[in-house]
């Protein structure tokens, strides 16, 4: 499709409900990236959890990634805008509570619950709510886009994601500047209340039979998908990506803040995002022919490297460079790694893997969640900051390896070519 056809379809080819649902999207994003931006920092030092709250974020980031799988279900029964509401209705309340462990207001519920009781309780609220915004969403594109569209469709919903991921952690660096960082959960569950009116009065629901799944029947198939050696293998040594990922948001704040002496952390946090919207296209040219596996491997290694550009400058230029190489591994596998795993599936079970897509992203969370923990205080605290950024760019090359040797054994020759 070239880009005079790319126009006219954008013009044209697109619903209402298709806008609306993307521009929920958008802002959803605004919260959720904004939240996720000071989250850490928040947890260890403002409720005062230490390196505790490290491992919360991961537990937090594993069930939002996680627990989309089994939503599908409740989308499925209740249809999208019903969901969409008790989405942001939850949200809204889930980051209420994450503000509330940080403020005078919320102390009687921290001394009835305890500090940590009350957190993780919080947590797991918004994870509820987090879990179902992408079948909601993702599935509005399904329904309101034809052939001809869906391919561009997909790619506004990905840009637009980004977007809020660029804009959401500047939008959180503003708030805590100037009103503190408990008010930036704040401001999150007040966008989310603002989502619930916004679905309310605009969002309608679109055309479509509904799959019909049962919870018996995803856990048939998510059984069946477990017995796939091979395909939980391939998502094992993926999350290894994604343990790197989530140090953007779990180890780097504390580097940025303690080590470099910048305060608004959040905007190196947006870099990543940033690049990503202007490489994306670019890297997919690039990696067009070129093997799904052999891509992904080299999107994971050009990843890896990245963080060696902070060892070697310890400046926030070294870190703004970082994070654009970073953000180019990431544009150069995103997309064949989708494709990898539509092509993986047996045909009648292909929404079933494509839910599995995201269990390397919730591995990723819980394991970076851990050992972010372990880099603050063995290497940032140690007096080795350097050292925390080679021992996760050892990790990254440790599954680029890892992904290779499953090109060579295990992988399906049908999926690899």
């Amino acid at each position: 499709m070239d880009l005079a056809e790319r126009l006219r379809v954008l013009r044209t080819g697109f619903t209402r409900t298709f806008w609306v649902a993307n521009v929920l999207e958008l802002f959803e994003r605004f919260a959720f990236y904004g939240s996720k931006a000071v989250l850490a920092v928040y947890l260890n030092r403002t409720v005062g959890l230490g390196t505790t709250g490290n491992d919360l974020v991961g537990i937090y980031g594993l069930l939002v990634f996680g627990l989309p799988i089994l939503a599908g279900v409740v989308v499925d029964r209740f249809g999208f805008k019903r969901s969409l509401v008790a989405c942001f209705s939850i949200f809204c309340v889930g980051y209420t509570l994450i503000g509330l462990a940080g403020l005078p207001a919320g102390q009687p519920f921290i001394d009835a619950l305890g500090k940590k009781g009350f957190v993780v309780l919080a947590l797991v609220v918004t994870a509820i709510g987090g879990s179902l915004i992408k079948p909601c969403v993702v599935g509005t594109v399904a329904r309101t886009t034809t052939e001809e569209t869906k391919s561009l469709g997909y790619s506004i919903y990905y840009t637009l994601v980004n977007f809020g991921g660029f804009f959401g952690p500047i939008l959180a660096s503003e708030v805590r500047t100037r009103w503190g960082i408990a008010e930036v959960l704040l401001m999150s569950a007040a966008v989310s209340a603002a989502l619930v009116l916004g679905t309310l009065f605009f969002y309608k629901e679109p055309a479509g039979s509904r799959e019909g799944r049962t919870f018996a029947k995803v856990f048939s198939d998510a059984v069946t998908v477990l017995k796939n050696a091979r395909f939980m293998t391939f998502l094992v040594i993926f999350s290894g990506f994604w343990i790197m990922f989530w140090q953007v948001f779990y180890s780097l704040p504390f580097y940025v803040t303690d080590i470099l002496k910048i305060e608004r952390f959040e905007l190196l946090e947006t870099v990543d995002a940033l690049g990503i919207i202007f490489l994306s296209v670019p890297a997919t040219a690039l990696m067009k022919k070129i093997r799904p596996i052999r891509a992904m491997a080299g999107g994971f290694a050009v990843a890896s490297a990245s963080w060696l550009v902070i060892t070697v400058t310890g400046s926030w230029q070294g870190v703004v460079a970082a994070m654009l190489l970073f953000a180019l591994g990431e544009s150069m596998q995103a997309p064949r790694f989708y494709e990898y795993v539509a092509d993986l599936a047996p045909k009648e079970q292909t929404g079933t893997y494509m839910g599995f897509a995201f269990l390397p992203v919730a591995i990723g969370a819980f394991v970076a969640g851990r050992l972010s923990g372990y880099l603050i205080e063995h290497y940032l605290k140690g007096g080795n900051p350097g050292g925390m950024w080679i021992l996760l760019s050892a990790i990254g090359f440790g599954a680029t390896a890892c992904m290779l040797l499953y090109d060579r054994f295990l992988a399906p020759k049908r999926a690899a070519a």
